[in-house]
């Protein structure tokens, strides 16, 4: 993974539990990083291993510090590093749900060695869409439904997010029904 989403979970522990807090979960993890650069990539292992180190420390599930992690990534580095890549994704909830696989291109285009999951849209109506994640990595569906809570919270709509079908069993792939209220 890049080093943004190593970062950003610097960011989010340092702000919320603080400095010593993540010396500690970093201590924990036994990662030989220091710090991490932006752009530089680094092994997937670094992260999960970042993971659970936070979950130990804080006592908290793997499931819950992957969606504050969604959400932290979101409502915090995306949205005020990449403001205007949120904002082109559509003027509400839904349409950005709809453009979710075009966002991922124009990542792409800025981190061109991002393992970038794959997202499509099917079953559309008024205020309810499934939405199909596809990834090589496993285990993240929790850090996705974090995702989607902090965009509906730029958007400033309530969302409700199910997991209907799991990769954990004998699918290929996530897929969420998320709704909203209009």
């Amino acid at each position: 993974m890049y080093g943004i989403i190593n970062k950003s979970i610097e960011e989010q522990i340092i702000e919320n539990y603080g400095e010593n807090k993540w010396i500690e979960i970093k201590a924990n993890s036994g990662i030989s990083e220091d710090f991490f650069i932006s752009n530089d990539v680094y092994d997937d292992e670094v992260t999960y291993k970042l993971i659970k180190s936070i979950s130990n420390v804080l006592k908290i599930s793997t499931d819950l510090v992957l969606f504050n992690m969604g959400e932290w990534w979101i409502l915090n580095t995306t949205h005020k590093k990449y403001a205007g890549l949120i904002k082109s994704g559509g003027k509400n909830l839904k349409d950005f749900i709809i453009n979710l696989p075009d966002f991922h291109n124009h990542i792409m285009l800025m981190y061109p060695k991002i393992i970038a999951p794959e997202f499509k849209v099917t079953k559309m109506s008024e205020n309810e869409i499934l939405l199909h994640y596809y990834s090589k990595r496993s285990s993240l569906q929790e850090f996705v439904r974090g995702l989607l809570s902090g965009l509906g919270k730029i958007y400033q709509t309530p969302i409700y997010i199910e997991l209907v079908q799991s990769k954990n069993s004998s699918y290929d792939h996530d897929t969420f029904k998320v709704s909203w209220t209009i």
